[in-house]
């Protein structure tokens, strides 16, 4: 076969540019640490390097969610603590409020503090997010969650019964707040008697003894919509000078004895005062947000001609209805707890994910440095042969055998 001098040429520039290119891949993937730099390389690896690349965007994307989430229920457990603390003092001041030993001015400075409270208490129930969204209403996050309405003299919730939720994780979704409804509207009044049903308005009935009452209540009251209009009229007939008996929608319940014109009929202090028989309604059970309480506890403390009868009845509502109140801001807390481990166990397992998705890419594309270090210098020294030997092929003439 002849050999000429282009082919030679030719031959030895390939084999130079070859080695050259094989080390400067080299050199890239020792500067960039990446055993893959194209597609072209190793598309398989490739393929799956970028799933991986995504799952592990995904869960970067996770972790801002729940710093998120973390701020969001940090911020509500806050406000609920205060709030908790507020009704606390609260309690404790009606407690005092039914001292007999308190003159108007002192019941005036008891008020005074519970009006305090309940500017507090209302502001924070409007507290709102670091990005200016109120915590506590609902999807109408825009709106102030309470308000104080002038012509029905209450406070009134603005908000709706939405939750917001996070998503944290594939197919997990927190709660990253409660709405006023649930937390603030869903408090239980104090069972009690619909006295504005009283007849005769001469007579009166008391509720003395709660616990009593609430059984009484609970089991007498009926809540159908198709019940008879009577079915909670409760009807006592004093029969004789000592003796009475009671008729609920005019079926007979039971009779016993009194004296000195007062009954004590299941926790209720029942006063005829001269009439032959009277009759009043169960109060139906409703609910009534903490502000209400506070507003008409305060107004009862700022009223110095409110019979002692009707003064014990609003400390009875306030007592329950701050407790209740307190109750479910305590469960609403509870709540929190549990969201906020759940989320760190969602941090914890997402980080495993993270380390797991950043170990296989690596092992996919990254590059073994000593593995990667020999293949440098193997390429070098092909390229520095090449070199040489091009060089010295250049050189040969017939002139150096002739001589």
């Amino acid at each position: 076969m002849r050999l000429s001098n282009n082919l030679m040429h030719k031959t030895n520039l390939n084999s130079i540019l070859n080695n050259q290119q094989e080390v400067n891949k080299a050199q890239q993937q020792v500067n960039t640490q990446k055993r893959v730099l194209t597609a072209s390389d190793d598309p398989s690896a490739t393929a799956r390097a970028l799933l991986y690349s995504d799952r592990i965007q995904t869960n970067e994307q996770y972790s801002k969610s729940l710093t998120m989430l973390d701020s969001r229920l940090k911020t509500q457990e806050s406000v609920l603590t205060n709030i908790k603390e507020s009704i606390t003092r609260s309690h404790v001041l009606t407690i005092s409020a039914g001292s007999g030993a308190l003159a108007d001015i002192d019941r005036a400075g008891i008020a005074e503090e519970i009006s305090a409270i309940k500017e507090t208490v209302l502001d924070l129930m409007n507290a709102k997010t670091e990005d200016g969204r109120y915590i506590f209403s609902g999807y109408q996050d825009n709106t102030q969650t309470y308000s104080f309405d002038s012509t029905s003299n209450e406070y009134k919730y603005n908000g709706d019964q939405g939750q917001h939720k996070i998503k944290v994780a594939e197919g997990v979704e927190i709660k990253s707040s409660d709405n006023g409804f649930d937390v603030f509207e869903n408090v239980a009044k104090r069972l009690d008697v619909d006295r504005a049903s009283l007849t005769p308005a001469t007579s009166s009935v008391y509720v003395k003894e709660q616990g009593q009452f609430d059984n009484f209540h609970k089991a007498q009251y009926n809540a159908s919509p198709s019940a008879p209009a009577n079915a909670n009229t409760i009807t006592v007939n004093f029969t004789s000078a000592t003796t009475y008996d009671v008729l609920q929608g005019g079926v007979a319940l039971k009779s016993g004895t009194y004296s000195d014109g007062v009954a004590n009929i299941d926790g209720m202090e029942v006063r005829a005062n001269g009439a032959a028989s009277l009759t009043f309604d169960l109060a139906k059970p409703e609910k009534e947000n903490v502000l209400n309480t506070l507003h008409k506890l305060e107004a009862a403390l700022n009223d110095p001609s409110i019979s002692q009868d009707d003064y014990e009845q609003v400390l009875a509502d306030s007592l329950v209805g701050l407790t209740n109140a307190k109750n479910l801001v305590s469960q609403t807390q509870s709540g929190l707890g549990g969201r906020s481990n759940t989320a760190q166990r969602i941090v914890d397992a997402n980080a495993d994910l993270d380390i797991n998705n950043k170990a296989a890419k690596a092992t996919l594309v990254e590059l073994d440095m000593a593995e990667a270090i020999t293949e440098l210098t193997k390429h070098e020294t092909a390229l520095q042969a090449s070199q040489a030997t091009f060089g010295r092929l250049t050189n040969l003439s017939l002139l150096e055998y002739i001589r």
